[in-house]
């Protein structure tokens, strides 16, 4: 009978770091020459409360590219309504930093900030929506009884709110290894009902202050579901739900959707445009107008015929080098790069106009992997911090992926693609 293996350690304290770290280097496969991961670059309790079982770090190169120029919009949340209002409008130029391993990525996109700057254009971003949304499901025993609880729930919003809002509310003094239970910074604002059978989906929509939100919405979420929802529905009603979960996958955390790709709801709605004249396109990108609507043209119908959700060439590698770079939840990324491409040609060969919607971008200043150490420089390189400064990282999302768009479409427009084969071939080494 084989021995029972040990308990792994999984507290980040120094004992199990150590340990954890002892037991990998005793497998027989494990090179001594890769003990190098073990070496922090800063003192691993500067990562400790970032995720669990913590032993070991990965280093991904950073370039940094640029100027970026973008028009960037000030955003701020109304406090009575949950609506977003632009405060001005500014004019910068920025050094953006792309932690990856994509061959050609940096090139591409410096050759799109190229372009931009050699028109004297400016990539000008709007942030049109934002919310976090949280799915929760209620079985009940018949569709009546569900039909019945989400008629409840609709007169109850107002209701929701104030007790969410409520600084008296019991539950902010109650920790649970050390965390409130709610948290003050996410502000529900909508809630809609959705049944499918004898089950009422109830989607709860937030703003989330500078963070992403995803784990303040969930504390508020199950809060409202077990201390509201349920005993007052109870108590009005004298039905119960048979069970309650709090996410049931029409709340559009980390899978791509038709729903939020269309209207949003999960991160932030962020448009970004800009127009090229014909003489950049062929002297910077070495492509026409007329050769960059004949792609686009192809371009949608193979989106079309393939179901894609997104329409548009590869703005996922900017999002993820960027989310890299800035200690955004990577598994954010598939959500956060869904986007469409719009290109219009200008008239009489004059240029094209090029815009980009990203309908959820997923992103924040404050909390989770923005603490860590590189983070915080990126950040602060992009003047990142205080309030709006998640709206305005989501901008520079956009515009960064607009450039990147701009670029590699214009290398897959030439004839035959030739400058998009050989910019491959010269990025992807001897092998």
């Amino acid at each position: 009978m084989n021995a029972r293996p040990r308990p792994w350690p999984h507290r980040n304290h120094a004992a199990h770091i150590q340990e954890r770290q002892t037991r990998i280097r005793s497998l027989p496969h494990w090179d001594a020459a890769h003990d190098f991961v073990w070496d922090w670059p800063r003192p691993a309790a500067e990562f400790a409360g970032m995720l669990e079982s913590l032993t070991a770090h990965v280093v991904l190169p950073v370039s940094i590219v640029g100027p970026l120029r973008v028009d960037l919009g000030h955003y701020h949340t109304d406090d009575g309504t949950g609506a977003l209002v632009e405060d001005g409008r500014e004019v910068e130029e920025l050094y953006v930093p792309l932690a990856h391993s994509e061959g050609g990525l940096s090139a591409s996109l410096q050759r799109g900030m190229a372009a931009v700057l050699d028109d004297g254009a400016t990539v000008r971003t709007h942030v049109v929506h934002d919310r976090m949304t949280r799915d929760s499901c209620f079985l009940f025993a018949s569709t009546s009884d569900a039909v019945a609880f989400a008629r409840w729930v609709a007169s109850q919003v107002g209701a929701m709110r104030t007790w969410l809002n409520d600084p008296r509310n019991p539950l902010y003094e109650e920790r649970v290894r050390g965390v409130p239970r709610l948290s003050r910074h996410a502000r529900l604002w909508e809630v809609d009902t959705h049944v499918l059978g004898p089950a009422c989906h109830v989607l709860y929509r937030y703003t989330t202050g500078e963070a992403c939100g995803p784990n303040m919405i969930t504390r508020n979420s199950f809060a409202l579901n077990t201390e509201f929802l349920v005993p007052r529905f109870e108590i009005a009603s004298g039905l119960r739900p048979l069970r309650v979960l709090l996410e049931a996958n029409m709340g559009g955390d980390k899978k791509p959707s038709a729903q939020y790709f269309v209207a949003g709801g999960h991160g932030k709605t962020v448009l970004a445009e800009v127009s090229v004249r014909e003489q950049t396109l062929r002297s910077v990108l070495r492509t026409t107008s007329q050769d960059l609507v004949a792609l686009e043209h192809l371009g949608v119908h193979g989106s079309h015929a393939s179901n894609m959700q997104s329409v548009a060439f590869t703005p996922a590698s900017a999002v993820a080098a960027l989310f890299a770079a800035t200690g955004q939840d990577l598994g954010m990324v598939g959500t956060s790069s869904m986007a469409h491409d719009v290109l219009e040609p200008l008239g009489d060969q004059a240029g094209i106009h090029l815009a980009i919607r990203f309908a959820g971008l997923e992103v924040g200043t404050v909390g989770g992997g923005t603490a860590m150490p590189h983070a915080r420089a990126f950040l602060s390189l992009l003047r990142c911090s205080g309030p709006g400064s998640a709206y305005r990282l989501a901008q520079i999302v956009a515009a960064t992926a607009l450039c990147l768009e701009l670029s590699a479409a214009a290398s897959a427009a030439t004839p035959g693609s030739e400058n998009f084969a050989t910019a491959h071939l010269a990025s992807s080494g001897r092998t």
